[in-house]
């Protein structure tokens, strides 16, 4: 049986409530497993919008600053791209609010 991953959640310290709502950003970070080309691939299959140029693109700027915020919106879409991205094997930051 196969089970979804749940991403973890890191909520920034500001003002107060739960931080379920607003802008979560969905953080790829560079490894040592993954080419610029899968990375690439992995980005235009799951994101609304990202060609395989923008995920090249993306994955040089994952390389080069070691992390790259490739999504940002709602709590649960937010997720959604945070797990398939997950599934595809790239290695993800907790989510950011």
């Amino acid at each position: 049986m196969s089970r979804t991953a749940t991403p973890p959640r890191k909520q920034l310290e500001r003002g107060s409530g739960p931080g379920t709502g607003g802008v979560w950003r969905v953080i790829v970070l560079n490894d040592d497993h993954n080419t610029f080309e899968g990375v690439a691939f992995a980005l235009a299959g799951v994101l609304p919008d990202v060609s395989y140029e923008q995920g090249l693109r993306l994955a040089d700027r994952i390389h080069d600053t070691g992390l790259g915020v490739v999504w940002s919106g709602h709590l649960e879409v937010a997720e959604h791209y945070w797990s398939r991205l997950r599934e595809r094997g790239l290695t993800m930051a907790p989510l950011e609010s």
